[in-house]
């Protein structure tokens, strides 16, 4: 079954009945079984939701995921207890070890600086993207050399040229903010479902950030993204971009010698990552990803 991203872009209200998910227009009414749904998406500020569809949707552990007026991601509904051990779960996450926590991340940033040489290595740029190979090697437990900048600013330049900053106000900015937001939700449902607290990162540590811990192992996967808006987005960021951003996670990547959903890939590298943070398997097994 491929799990539904659901759009919700004009005025409605939304309620639950019988298990389904029912969306009423003024002309319109259309049903959605709630097991087929992985994230709502409201990309409207007129949407009356009822408390009983907001319970379910806890239940079944849907992410919720709320725009602004400018249609851009600001907050996210996730379930209050995620696990039956929620309890347990975070005090794991408490105990973790600074020694540990810095290898993950070393493994982490790992993955992700060699997603962003495949990338530029698909598209031709093989002087930037042998760079990047030979940076992963150089990447220390906690990347305390800050190896995971230095990447990221050859990497940019080659896809968008040397006088691009992230911090420009432009439509390629919003559109990479917008699937990154999109990839944020997808991984913060993946920890809040296993019981662990998304605010308590391994790196990510801003005492203003809720999400710190997804912020930390969503970084393999933002080639992902940039690899989307690079092939899909011309001039301008329309609602066509955004729906296609918001259904990233139906898009297929190779994992364990298949092909697999991203969500899904996204679902086992998390839980792997857990795993390694509890010590039940060696920061060494967890698996590799392949985006491209």
């Amino acid at each position: 079954m491929a799990f539904r991203t659901v759009y919700i872009e004009s005025a409605c209200k939304m309620s639950y009945k019988s298990g389904y998910l029912v969306v009423r227009k003024e002309d319109d009414t259309a049903k959605i079984h709630l097991s087929e749904v992985s994230t709502i998406i409201l990309q409207t500020m007129q949407v009356f939701i009822s408390a009983y569809l907001m319970a379910e949707l806890a239940k079944n552990k849907i992410s919720l995921v709320v725009s602004d007026d400018k249609c851009n991601p600001v907050g996210q509904y996730l379930p209050l207890y995620g696990a039956h051990n929620t309890s347990k779960r975070i005090m794991e996450q408490i105990a973790w070890g600074e020694p540990i926590k810095k290898r993950v991340w070393q493994h982490v940033i790992k993955d992700k600086i060699r997603e962003q040489a495949r990338f530029l290595e698909e598209r031709d740029y093989e002087t930037e993207a042998k760079q990047l190979f030979s940076i992963i090697a150089e990447v220390r437990s906690g990347d305390t050399t800050n190896r995971e900048a230095q990447a990221a600013r050859l990497y940019f330049a080659a896809l968008f040229g040397s006088d691009f900053s992230r911090e420009l106000e432009i439509p390629l900015n919003a559109a990479l903010n917008y699937g990154y937001a999109v990839l944020l939700s997808m991984v913060n449902r993946e920890i809040v479902s296993r019981g662990f607290l998304t605010q308590t990162g391994i790196c990510h540590r801003n005492e203003y950030n809720q999400f710190n811990l997804a912020c930390d192992l969503m970084e393999p996967f933002r080639p992902a993204i940039d690899r989307a808006v690079v092939d899909f987005m011309n001039c301008e960021f329309d609602g066509d971009v955004r729906r296609m951003l918001g259904d990233i996670g139906n898009t297929y990547v190779d994992y364990r010698d298949g092909s697999y959903r991203l969500s899904s890939v996204v679902s086992q590298y998390v839980q792997q990552c857990l795993n390694a943070l509890n010590k039940k398997i060696a920061v060494e097994d967890i698996e590799g990803i392949r985006l491209l």
